[in-house]
């Protein structure tokens, strides 16, 4: 293989264990935010371009497996194995509500209007929520043929997809019926399921392969052979013509979108990579690991000299005010004690 550049990121530290999800938020008069997951059990909040930490939402009793940012990112939603999905408020830190389950929750995601929270889990049931009225009974779609895995919104929120963790396939519920209108199918679970930034494309990750499907007709576009088993895959939101993919082998890998060419690959994490997905403007890229960090990369790799590493004691504010959104890439260093921007947190470049 040709030798490849390979960028440095900023390496975000505060996770204990592995890092299992990621989400960015839109971007919002107050620029945009990252959202991770971890088995740590507590969900931090960062700002998605510098990657400096906000807040940690302390509250859960287990690992927590997924967690989203709601459409103006003032809402913060995560899914344990603690048998709960809990709301929170994503200015102050605090919870809002936690929903019970029966058993352990893998996924979460709130509708395009913010007015309702999808989850699903071992239990294999589709829940949704009203989060205009959290004390009601959830609608409950209850015929998933696994223990659920991913899920996700698309067509107006309209229709629901899911995956399971033992059991292949990508399936669309129609959300008027509660029935499954299609099928998209996998050799392999499907680890990681993204709807694109348009709406048009689903992208999949199962075993070695990427997979593009047309939302709409819900036909297979693009399939590509993965050089290992991958766990998450995104596709770059503006444009549409690269997209990132991360798995046991440690690298992220970026491929071109309509060739499946390999046109870059970065290392740093030191574990496998169990997550990856673009920034909502796709100026950048983030991943998360098995070795409790999460790094963010630019698309257009900076020099050495020109890229930070934010980092903080791992410390969490408690429940307590996250800090004020406007101006918190310039203020967030300043009113954080501990936060720290060391040689520590600077990645070395590697070489394919």
């Amino acid at each position: 293989m040709d030798k490849k550049k390979a960028g440095v990121s900023l390496v975000c530290h505060g996770h204990s264990r592995p890092v299992v999800d990621l989400s960015y938020s839109p971007v919002t008069p107050d620029g945009f935010f990252l959202i991770s997951a971890s088995k740590d059990s507590t969900p931090m909040l960062r700002n998605g371009e510098s990657g400096d930490w906000i807040g940690t939402f302390q509250g859960h009793k287990g690992a927590v497996w997924s967690c989203c940012l709601d459409t103006h990112a003032l809402c913060a939603a995560s899914a344990s194995a603690d048998f709960t999905a809990k709301l929170w408020d994503a200015l102050t830190g605090d919870e809002l509500h936690s929903f019970e389950h029966k058993h352990i929750v893998r996924a979460c995601a709130f509708s395009e209007d913010t007015h309702l929270l999808l989850t699903g889990g071992y239990e294999k049931v589709l829940r949704v929520f009203d989060l205009n009225r959290t004390d009601a009974p959830p609608r409950e779609v209850d015929n998933s043929p696994g223990s659920v895995r991913t899920v996700a919104w698309l067509h107006s929120d309209q229709t629901i997809l899911s995956s399971c963790t033992d059991v292949g396939g990508v399936r669309l519920w129609d959300m008027r019926s509660d029935k499954i209108v299609r099928t998209l199918e996998t050799k392999s679970p499907v680890t990681s399921a993204e709807v694109s930034h348009d709406g048009c494309y689903i992208t999949t990750a199962d075993g070695c392969t990427v997979k593009f499907w047309d939302s709409n007709h819900f036909g297979l576009v693009k399939s590509y052979d993965m050089p290992c088993t991958v766990e998450s895959a995104s596709l770059e939101p503006k444009l549409g013509n690269k997209f990132i993919a991360g798995g046991e082998d440690m690298w992220i890998r970026i491929f071109d979108f309509h060739s499946g060419e390999e046109i870059g690959c970065n290392k740093g994490h030191h574990g496998p990579v169990h997550c990856v997905r673009f920034s909502p403007g796709g100026e950048s890229y983030a991943s998360g690991s098995e070795d409790g960090t999460i790094r963010i990369w630019q698309t257009s790799p900076l020099s050495q000299n020109e890229t930070l590493s934010p980092s903080d004691n791992g410390t969490s504010l408690a429940n307590g005010p996250i800090e004020d959104r406007k101006g918190v890439s310039d203020e967030v260093i300043q009113k954080i004690e501990g936060f720290d921007l060391s040689e520590e947190g600077k990645t070395e470049e590697n070489e394919s």
